[in-house]
C-alpha cells in the first residue's frame, strides 16, 4: 500500500528523497485518522449504547461497571492495538523507528490495562461492599492486595520494555533486591502479610466490635485496609491501628458475643461473713411467704430432715447434722429470681456461685446471660440484677460488705 503511494507521489516529478518522506507522513495521518474514526465510534456509538443498555436493567454489577469506566477503559484498548499493528507498514522505509514506536505502545497499552484492573476491581469492591459475602470477609484488603500485584506486575513490563530487557530478566533479579526491600519497606511488607492473615483467616470484619486497651481501640471497625484498621470508638473517635499489631500483639473480638444466643453477665458482689448464719425460726417463718423459694423450702428441709435423721444428728447442738443457712438460701433465692427474669436466656449457664474469701468479704458472683446483645439494654438488666441484690440482702439479714472511711481515688473517677 505505501509502495503504491510512494509511485504515485513520483508520478508528481518529485524529488525520492522527499517522495518517501512524505508518504510516510501522509500514512502516518491516514492512519491516526483512521484510529481517530474509531475511537469516535467507539466513544458515541457503542458506549452510549451499552450506558443505555446497562440504566435500564435491573442488575446492580453493569452500573458499576459504567460507573466506573471499564468499558472506557475497554474501549482505549483499541487504538494502542491498531497503532502497533501499522507500524511496521507505516514505517517500513524507516525499519529502526518501528522498535521505538513499537516499545511507547506497549508501555500505553500497558498503561490503559493496569487502569483497566484497578477499575474493574473498584467495581469488585463496591459490588461487594454492600453484599452479604462483604461482612464476613474483608473485601477492601483482598482488593487492594490485587491492585498491588496489577501494578507492581506493570510496572515491570514498562522498564523491561523502557531498558530493553525480558520482563523475565526483572523478575529474576527480584531475589537479589529481597533484604533491601525488606528493610526499606518493612511496615508495608508487614501490613501486607498481617492483612492477608487477616482477610484469610477471616479474623476481623467491618462492624465487628474489637479492643486493643493499649492503643485505646473499643468499638466497631469501620474499614479495613492492606495495612490499616480503622476502629470508631463508642465515643466516636477513630484510632488507625496498623494491621500488623493485630496479629502480633492480639486483639480481642467481640463478634462470637454478638452472634450467640446471648451477652454474659459476670459481676460479683461481696458479703459480710460475720453476718452469715444458720436458718432459725424466726427468718424462716420470715422467708415462707417468698413464692421464689417455696419449693426450694420444701425439697431442702426434707433432704436435710431425712439426712439428720439417718445419720441419728444430736438436735440438742445446732452444729450437729446439717442445717440451713441465710446465705445457701439467699443463694437459692437469687438464682430462682435471675432464672424467672423474661430477659435472661434460661437456656444458656445460670450460676451463682462463691469466689474465695479474703479481707474485704465473701465474693459471691452473678454468672448468667442476657438475651439481647444491645449495650444499654444489656446494662440496664445488669443494673436491675444488682439493685435487687442489694436491696434484698437485708431481708435474709445479710450485710454487703462496705471499708468504711474509704476514699475513692481520682484515678478511679471516670468522665
Amino acid at each position: 500500500m505505501l509502495d503504491s503511494l510512494l509511485l504515485f507521489i513520483e508520478s508528481f516529478k518529485i524529488d525520492p528523497s522527499v517522495a518517501k518522506p512524505l508518504a510516510t507522513l501522509i500514512a502516518i495521518l491516514v492512519s491516526f485518522l483512521l484510529i481517530w474514526i474509531v475511537e469516535v465510534i467507539l466513544k458515541n456509538v457503542l458506549l452510549r449504547f451499552i450506558h443505555r443498555f446497562a440504566s435500564k436493567t435491573a442488575t446492580r454489577f453493569d452500573d458499576l461497571l459504567v460507573k466506573h469506566n471499564v468499558f472506557v477503559w475497554v474501549a482505549r484498548m483499541v487504538p494502542p492495538v491498531l497503532a502497533y499493528r501499522m507500524a511496521k507498514p507505516v514505517l517500513q522505509f524507516y525499519p529502526d523507528a518501528v522498535p521505538l514506536v513499537h516499545d511507547v505502545l506497549v508501555i500505553l497499552f500497558a498503561f490503559v490495562v493496569i487502569m483497566l484492573l484497578l477499575s474493574a476491581l473498584d467495581v469488585v469492591y463496591e459490588f461487594f461492599g454492600s453484599h452479604p459475602i462483604g461482612k464476613k470477609l474483608p473485601i477492601k484488603s483482598i482488593v487492594q492486595v490485587f491492585k498491588t500485584i496489577g501494578v507492581f506486575v506493570g510496572l515491570i513490563i514498562v522498564i523491561s520494555r523502557l531498558m530493553g530487557q525480558s520482563p523475565v530478566v526483572f523478575f529474576s533479579g527480584i531475589g537479589a533486591f529481597t533484604a533491601v526491600l525488606l528493610l526499606i519497606f518493612k511496615d508495608s511488607i508487614l501490613g501486607l502479610v498481617a492483612g492477608v492473615q487477616l482477610s484469610t483467616n477471616d479474623l476481623v470484619r467491618i462492624g465487628d466490635w474489637i479492643t486493643m486497651p493499649k492503643y485505646g481501640a473499643d468499638g466497631d471497625v469501620i474499614d479495613i485496609s492492606l495495612v490499616t484498621v480503622s476502629v470508631q470508638n463508642f465515643d466516636k473517635t477513630i484510632v488507625v491501628l496498623p494491621a500488623y499489631t493485630l496479629i502480633s500483639e492480639g486483639f480481642k473480638n467481640w463478634r462470637g458475643m454478638q452472634e450467640s444466643d446471648g451477652r454474659r453477665i459476670k459481676r460479683s458482689f461481696n458479703i459480710d461473713m460475720q453476718s452469715i448464719r444458720f436458718l432459725d425460726d424466726d427468718l424462716a417463718k420470715k422467708i415462707e411467704n417468698v413464692q421464689l423459694l417455696k419449693s426450694y423450702l420444701q425439697e431442702r428441709r426434707q433432704e436435710i430432715e431425712n439426712y439428720n435423721r439417718a445419720v441419728m444428728v444430736d438436735e440438742n447442738s445446732p452444729v450437729n447434722g446439717r442445717r440451713m443457712t441465710n446465705l445457701g438460701t439467699f443463694r437459692a433465692y437469687l438464682e430462682a429470681y435471675v432464672r424467672s427474669m423474661t430477659k435472661i436466656n434460661s437456656d444458656m449457664m445460670i450460676m451463682i456461685r462463691y469466689l474465695q474469701p479474703d479481707a474485704f468479704g465473701l465474693p459471691c458472683e452473678v454468672y448468667c446471660f442476657t438475651r439481647t446483645k444491645d449495650w444499654a439494654a444489656y446494662e440496664a438488666i445488669q443494673a436491675d440484677i444488682m439493685d435487687h441484690i442489694f436491696a434484698v440482702l437485708p431481708f435474709f439479714e445479710l450485710r454487703a460488705y462496705q471499708l468504711e472511711g474509704a476514699v475513692v481515688p481520682p484515678s478511679a473517677v471516670k468522665e
